[in-house]
């Protein structure tokens, strides 16, 4: 009756004895009985199989925290449940600690929820770091260190290099090795990226700006020096680029290894929740960034220094560099716990044994190889696993409809906020603030509502690509509202005369005969409304002579402006700072079917990944996920940004003009922009439909009989056999 295992079965789990069912056919009224916890706990001070002792009070985890092999020379087997016998490998070590220090205070983490926990942390400072500090002071260091905008961009892409050359080297040795050791010094990397990207504010001298008294306004426009050397400073570029490469080495196991880890320790339909949590974190971590780091450039650079101008000089830079000394000081001490962790969490392998394999069929056979013990041990093996991930053409689609759904999230966490500024006439800020208004919600619930789903409804993997589909589809609908866009605001000399006579689209004429004389420069952009609700190039295009500031909130108010006619009264008018407030009826509804299309597009990504792992085979789960990473990366994410700024760069009305060079856009044609977005969202949310239609198409799951205990569930039933245990009938090899 007893049949011995595989010495790693499908997840490397190695069994040095074999798996006895030994106790003899259950009373009728137990059959079909559940793998329950230890019906009788150890007494206090009995030594566990991880060297512990226990108290004889339940553990904190309940039957998970207690480990299911016993170590000990002279004891091979512990009982559990009736007739259960769990044999574990020689020497594992399942106790929390570094080394032989493993106090039994630290035992009370060594559960999923901890590991969950410190995870959490450190994709959160993750994204908070690389998704949100580094988008929030790319200006403040090309203003502080002198960069050009492709050098900047080459900062922004060192984290993406970094992660496309370390993944396939992370997944696949680190997929068969010790994973949290992988996960514990990823992130004591990513710390040391963070130090080493705030170094060079102190490496540098003091940053000196000053302001100029009434820039601007007519007549007092002062020439900006064109020809000015090539800065030193600007070799501080490397600094940076090395921190970003840091960061990308540091994230590489924390979005393979480790979510193959909280997957492989929890039960199969728990593990879409754990996966969802851990992502919410790491979406949570960038609007962090924005907020936290939004507040450190209102600091000026040089703490402690008096200065005469204010965060809405053009000249002013912030404090830019807090937020990484605190993101890097937080991952070092982070690291520490993840580093303590055991190769494999106690009691989870009762999973192991429960876990209903759904790797898609391959017709050779082939895929049977990555069942194999010694396989992917060495480096001979590698070119196997990727024949073997190319050969899976359900893993091959998915990876494709994640790139194009990493494509839109890209492009649109990148010109999102821009979209808006352009579309309601906002601010830079508050472009900002709503776009975090519309991603937190939708982004964050959208991902964890995913991984519940699956959960809810015990979904198997045929199902959960039908609800990625179902998502995508729905999203495909809601993005035809870029169909309506909100008109521009009227800005003299730009969208319309300073008559208030159409202008043709492309041709400007910023000078009329009320500021000829005023001999305003073209490379000094500050629009200003004027009273009649106007826009304007800068107060010197308003002709505007007379400058102060309003108490109540702050803006400066610019008068005796020849451009601007009074309502009322013949005469100059007022202008203020600032552009003027957009009265566009189709706000809610652009911003609720953007927050549609932000919801289901994050609704279908934990499910997706629930999916890659289940249609490859345990073993070839975290190199699958480098895998997809890669693909995602070089399909999706890097040229993402790239592809979406390219368009909506067509609908550009007033470019910046430095020097005679054309700069960035100031000026968007909003219907335009709203076309642009609607034709790129179309095209990839196509693709994405039509890869997990493929996807679903070409799965093919393993039969029945293949999977002990599956034909108790339905289709897309339960996974996990605790819920639906066969009886295990007496003198059967099983």
């Amino acid at each position: 009756m007893a049949t011995p295992q595989n010495s790693t079965g499908e997840n490397g789990f190695c069994f040095a004895q074999t798996l006895n069912f030994s106790h003899p056919s259950p009373p009728p009224g137990e059959a079909g009985r559940t793998f329950d916890a230890p019906s009788r706990r150890e007494p206090c001070g009995t030594p566990l199989s991880n060297g512990t002792a226990s108290s004889g009070a339940p553990s904190p985890s309940d039957s998970c925290a207690e480990p299911l092999c016993s170590t000990n020379p002279g004891e091979e087997e512990t009982q559990f449940g009736k007739g259960i016998k769990y044999v574990s490998a020689e020497g594992e070590e399942l106790a929390c600690g570094w080394g032989g220090f493993t106090p039994r205070c630290l035992q009370l983490f060594n559960t999923s929820k901890g590991i969950l926990f410190f995870l959490c942390v450190a994709s959160f400072l993750q994204g908070m770091t690389v998704n949100g500090f580094i988008n929030t002071v790319i200006t403040s260091i090309e203003r502080r260190f002198d960069l050009r905008s492709y050098q900047s961009g080459l900062i922004a892409s060192s984290y993406d290099i970094a992660a496309c050359i370390c993944l396939t080297f992370v997944s696949y040795f680190g997929g068969n090795g010790h994973k949290p050791q992988w996960l514990g010094w990823g992130v004591l990397v990513m710390g040391l990226g963070s130090l080493l990207f705030a170094l060079p504010h102190f490496t540098t001298g003091r940053y000196e700006a000053h302001s100029a008294a009434e820039v601007g306004i007519c007549g007092g426009n002062q020439s900006l020096p064109c020809a000015q050397a090539a800065s030193s400073l600007s070799g501080y570029r490397f600094i940076f680029m090395l921190g970003q490469f840091l960061h990308g080495m540091g994230a590489t196991p924390l979005y393979t290894l480790g979510v193959t880890y909280l997957d492989e320790n929890v039960k199969t339909n728990y593990s879409p929740v754990y996966i969802a949590v851990f992502y919410t974190a790491a979406i949570l971590g960038p609007a962090a960034g924005y907020l936290v780091g939004g507040m450190f450039l209102n600091i000026y650079t040089e703490i402690g220094r008096e200065i005469d101008i204010t965060p809405e000089n053009t000249l002013w830079v912030g404090a830019w560099w807090i937020g990484f000394l605190g993101a890097g000081a937080a991952s070092l001490l982070i690291s520490i716990p993840i580093l303590g962790y055991p190769q494999r969490l106690p009691g989870s392998q009762r999973y192991i044994v429960m876990r209903v394999s759904e790797a898609h069929q391959l017709k050779d056979g082939s895929h049977k190889k990555a069942s194999d013990p010694d396989f992917g041990k060495t480096v001979k093996d590698l070119p196997r696993s990727v024949l073997l991930l190319l050969k899976n053409p359900t893993f091959i689609f998915l990876c494709l409809a994640g790139a194009t759904e990493a494509t839109l999230i890209a492009g649109m966490s990148t010109f999102g906020p821009k979209f808006l500024e352009s579309q309601f006439s906002l601010s830079a800020s508050e472009a900002a603030t709503f776009f975090g208004y519309l991603v937190v919600p939708a982004g964050g619930g959208g991902t964890f509502l995913g991984g519940f789903l699956v959960n809810k409804f015990k979904l198997r993997c045929s199902g959960i690509i039908k609800l990625c589909l179902l998502c995508t589809v729905s999203s495909l609908l809601a993005i035809f509202i870029f169909f309506i866009h909100c008109p521009n605001m009227p800005m003299a000399g730009v969208t319309q005369t300073y008559e208030r006579s159409a202008l043709p689209g492309g041709h400007l004429n910023l000078t009329a005969a009320c500021n000829t004389e005023c001999d305003c420069l073209q490379e000094t952009y500050s629009p200003v409304c004027g009273s009649n609700n106007i826009m304007y190039y800068s107060p010197c295009h308003a002709g505007c002579k007379k400058v102060s500031e309003n108490l109540r909130n702050g803006k400066k108010v610019y008068h005796e402006c020849t451009c601007v006619e009074k309502t009322v009264l013949p005469g100059p008018g007022d202008a203020e700072a600032g552009k003027c407030t957009s009265s566009c009826a189709k706000r809610p509804l652009l911003l609720f079917f953007m927050f549609v299309v932000i919801l289901f597009t994050f609704l279908s990504s934990i499910p997706a990944l629930t999916a890659t792992l289940r249609c490859v085979s345990d073993r070839q789960r975290s190199f699958a996920l480098g895998i997809q990473w890669i693909v995602v990366r070089t399909l999706g994410g890097i040229p993402g940004p790239i592809a979406f700024g390219s368009m909506i760069d067509k609908s550009c009305l007033l470019w910046q003009d430095q020097c005679g060079e054309q700069g960035s856009c100031y000026v968007y044609q909003n219907s335009a922009m709203s076309q642009y977005t609607l034709i790129a969202g179309l095209v990839y949310k196509v693709l994405g439909t039509t890869f997990f239609i493929v996807a679903c198409l070409l799965y093919k799951p393993p039969p029945p009989e293949l999977a002990p205990g599956s034909s108790d569930a339905s289709e897309n039933g339960n996974c996990d056999l605790q819920e639906h245990k066969p009886s295990l009938p007496a003198e059967e090899d099983i």
